[in-house]
């Protein structure tokens, strides 16, 4: 049944959320463009359509999310008057693996040569570096020692071998077989 909304009439009626001002639409719209992380995004998002009449069923289904998620966003939201309100909270999280081996450690380790500790290699590899680690107490996975040295901003690259100069018997060889 069609209804008259801000002037116009709309086949579907629109919901009339009393609490959103025109300042807050514009702050919304404002950190909506400005928004980088994905869920903070999404929930602006939601909470602008709500407050441009949307309503909180259609807004709900776009979102994927229940109509209770999209009521506590507006209440976060209209609780401060503020679009950060809407973003993640700071977690805990799961404690750092070997919290002893910081970037200035490993950054020594890299930059050392495995001769020195007694190996039989002239760069560290993962396993070889995890197996050192180990031996001096600090115990690390493959994977997170991977992931903690491409944090420390380094790159694993393969050695090249470089030849000083060309030696002498090389062409003499090859001159000798085109020839005969």
């Amino acid at each position: 049944m069609p209804c008259w909304v801000d002037g116009i009439w709309m086949d579907t009626p629109r919901s009339t959320y009393p609490a959103f001002s025109r300042a807050d639409r514009r702050r919304l719209s404002q950190a909506l463009a400005q928004a980088r992380d994905a869920r903070l995004y999404r929930r602006l998002q939601a909470v602008a359509e709500i407050a441009a009449g949307e309503p909180v069923d259609e807004v709900a289904k776009r979102a994927r999310v229940g109509r209770s998620t999209v009521y506590r966003w507006i209440e976060r939201y209209l609780a401060e008057q503020a679009p950060s309100a809407l973003a993640d909270e700071r977690r805990s999280g799961r404690p750092r693996a070997a919290p002893v081996l910081t970037d200035k450690k490993l950054r020594q380790l890299l930059t050392s040569d495995p001769c020195r500790f007694g190996y039989d290699a002239n760069t560290w590899t993962v396993p070889l570096l995890a197996t050192h680690l180990r031996t001096q107490g600090v115990v690390i996975s493959a994977r997170t020692l991977r992931r903690r040295i491409r944090a420390a901003r380094f790159r694993w690259k393969r050695p090249r071998y470089v030849y000083s100069e060309r030696a002498a018997h090389v062409g003499a060889k090859k001159g000798a077989l085109s020839d005969g």
